[in-house]
């Protein structure tokens, strides 16, 4: 053992581990590993079994094959397309075959003769011959044990310059530098109840294992550690909300609520009861409500928020409704402005664009209480933006915002009472893990009434048919809308794709129709202007490439046509459905695609199947993985180096039974066995600050 070993492997540079060197170090910097701990939690990604070494004269071309073999001799051949090929002669147990390196400068004046070596590659048998592609090999010398052939042999993450000999070198050198350096962290009844190997050994076995199945024991131990890590903080966000008493409370449910009611012309759905009653239970508690509302499209989350909303306003405290975008904030408030305003309740909108004089005059009324609902995006959490008393603050599609932002509200000295709403619903596994810190609610009902959208696959090539049917619902009365695509990757081709699809349609099949065309790149005015026209039905088809399939509420609408729906995730294609038929009578949607992969072709089976979004957005998080999902990115919930919530979930949940127990125990960590437990969790926050605000 190197003295470096009583280093701390967190702190010690990459570059001073032996064979590294600044210049390395350099280029192990593009993945992200600047430490010693970097470089050892940088986990292979798979392995290859080279332990049994096989003869190339068994096996068929096209077959990975690891061979033990000796130079006989090497020659090396420049093409004209820049291509040096290098083959040498080999010489083995069973006869001679041939190895082969392509652009590979610097192996010619190694493969001198009586070389012994291990090749693995992919084995080529033509005219006679056995050729290998070489993909890695290990020069053989006595003095050392080999660690890229002859064994389970790691393969890393890797990028361009940073080869996976290089990676395997680097590793061994740390390991057998540092890995006595880690203690064990997790708590001993923990280790032996969850089987997990304890951490020195799962370092040494995780990347240079002795036996499959000691790799995969090794993997499921920092599995279980980077979920329990993940749970913990979020046990303990969940703790510091709880433990701060909020500066405001609610009398008894009084006229306000029960007018709005009355004037609804309907009746809550025993959904919507269920959840009104939990939200309210929480907001006669003496801590801040911490809601996430679950709830498809059109199941009435609109009308639970105004409830929730109205119960502070009836106490003389001030609400605010945060929006993603400025399109849906504008829709928030016309809405509630609508409906409120017969009520005597003032609502406001406080939005980007205002002219200086009349944002200033607004943001007075703000603070000095005049204003009881005010509805914005998250320009509401500014530092000039102060209530006089907020109670309530209600995030409509959370997955915009994040845990980081939503604790910014506390960092303002504000406690409010917080409701999160989501029109796209979150599996289970999910919630658990994104919404941890959060009670949930879930309206699964949709109103008595609203009929299934139908539903359409058609090739493009059936578009012009699409259009005509379009047409035929304008004549009766009716709206719709067609959506492009639009990706930051290809924004002009796409933009250009919906303004020739527009042209096409105002000439063409739609040219007794009224035709608007929306995409991002309009001014807000303009796009405002597009929208209003929609809402009033003065346009009666909407071609659009912005993203619209949140908070759009135009009931007229009776037809949904989705252009190369293939680029369009599972969740975004439910919640483009979602905007037609909302008025009532029968809806249709129309998806065209080319299915050019098997993942595509499962959205539209799925979409086709179901109308029931929980079971679409488990479908998606089986077709994407978690790290696409609509509601995870964005969320900024932390990349797990092993982990998958989806194929792990069993052992989320016992991270989280783990996790909730022991802060529930020791909420403090203050026990010695918890010593560096706490010094590991002070340096998981640190890391994902993005995700966390534990106070």
């Amino acid at each position: 053992m190197s003295n470096m070993a009583a280093k701390n492997p967190l702190e010690t540079q990459v570059k001073d581990v032996k064979m590294i060197g600044p210049r390395r170090a350099e280029q192990l910097a593009r993945l992200k590993l600047y430490t010693v701990h970097d470089l050892l939690y940088h986990f292979p990604r798979e392995y290859m079994d080279r332990s049994q070494l096989i003869s190339p004269f068994d096996r068929h071309s096209g077959e990975i094959v690891t061979v033990l073999g000796k130079v006989i001799s090497s020659q090396e051949n420049k093409t004209r397309k820049k291509l040096t090929i290098t083959k040498a002669v080999m010489e083995c147990t069973r006869g001679v075959f041939y190895a082969v390196w392509f652009n590979q400068f610097h192996i010619k004046k190694l493969l001198k003769p009586g070389t012994r070596l291990y090749i693995s590659g992919k084995l080529n048998n033509s005219f006679g011959n056995h050729e290998i592609q070489v993909q890695d090999y290990e020069i053989i010398t006595g003095d050392s044990d080999s660690i890229h052939a002859g064994r389970i042999v790691p393969v890393y993450p890797s990028t361009s310059g940073v080869s996976q000999r290089m990676l395997r070198t680097f590793v061994h050198a740390a390991l057998e530098q540092w890995y006595l350096s880690y203690r064990e962290f997790l708590p001993r009844r923990l280790l032996d109840k969850e089987g997990l190997m304890v951490l020195p050994e799962a370092l040494k076995q995780v990347h240079f294992p002795d036996t499959r199945a000691l790799a995969e024991q090794a993997r499921r131990r920092f599995i279980f550690e980077e979920l329990f890590l993940f749970q913990l903080q979020l046990a303990l966000l969940r703790r510091n909300i709880m433990r701060v008493k909020k500066k405001h409370s609610y009398g008894v449910i009084s006229e306000l609520i029960n007018k709005y009611i009355a004037g609804l012309g309907f009746s809550l759905t025993a959904a919507q009861s269920r959840v009104v009653d939990e939200i309210m239970t929480d907001m006669d508690s003496p801590y801040p409500m911490n809601r996430l509302l679950q709830g498809d499209v059109g199941s009435g989350k609109t009308v639970v928020a105004v409830l929730t909303l109205l119960r502070a306003v009836e106490n003389g405290l001030q609400g605010a409704l945060m929006a993603p975008t400025e399109v849906l904030a504008e829709q928030h408030y016309l809405s509630l402005n609508r409906s409120l305003s017969p009520l005597g309740v003032q609502v406001a909108l406080l939005s980007g664009g205002m002219p200086v004089k009349e944002r200033r005059a607004l943001l007075e009324q703000i603070a000095t209480g005049k204003i009881s609902i005010i509805v914005g995006t998250q320009a509401l959490l500014q530092g000039d933006v102060e209530f006089k008393k907020l109670a309530v603050v209600i995030i409509d599609e959370q997955h915009r915002f994040g845990v980081r932002q939503r604790a910014s509200l506390q960092e303002k000295g504000v406690y409010p009472d917080l409701l999160i709403m989501t029109a796209t619903p979150i599996p289970r596994t999910l919630s658990m893990t994104v919404y941890g810190d959060l009670d949930i609610s879930v309206i699964d009902a949709l109103p008595p009434g609203r009929q299934p959208v139908r539903t359409y696959y058609v090739a493009p090539g059936e578009l012009p048919r699409v259009f005509i049917f379009v047409a035929r619902q304008v004549a009766e009365g009716r709206q719709a809308y067609v959506v492009c695509p639009l990706v930051e990757e290809s924004e002009k081709l796409d933009l250009q794709a919906a303004v020739d699809l527009y042209q096409q349609l105002v000439e063409g099949e739609l040219r007794g129709c009224r035709v608007a065309l929306l995409h991002g790149r309009m001014k807000r005015s303009e796009k405002e202007l597009v929208m209003q026209q929609f809402r009033a039905g003065q346009v009666d088809v909407l071609v659009s490439t912005t993203v619209i399939e949140v908070g759009v509420d135009v009931p007229n609408a009776s037809v949904m046509v989705i252009v190369d729906a293939d680029r369009f995730g599972l969740a975004q294609l439910h919640q483009l459905r979602g905007r037609v038929g909302r008025g009532g009578g029968q809806a249709h949607c129309i998806l065209s695609a080319r299915l050019r992969s098997r993942e595509a072709a499962e959205r539209i089976k799925a979409m086709k199947a179901s109308q029931d979004g929980f079971y679409l957005a488990e479908k998606d998080l089986q077709i994407r993985g978690p790290g696409d999902m609509a509601g995870v990115r964005q969320s900024g919930m932390p990349e797990f180096r092993l982990a998958n919530i989806i194929r792990d979930r069993d052992l989320l949940r016992s991270a989280r039974r783990w996790a909730m127990a022991l802060i529930s125990k020791d909420p403090e960590l203050r026990a010695g066995e918890y010593h560096l437990l706490r010094l590991t969790l002070e340096r998981y926050n640190k890391e994902n600050s993005n995700f966390y605000h534990i106070g």
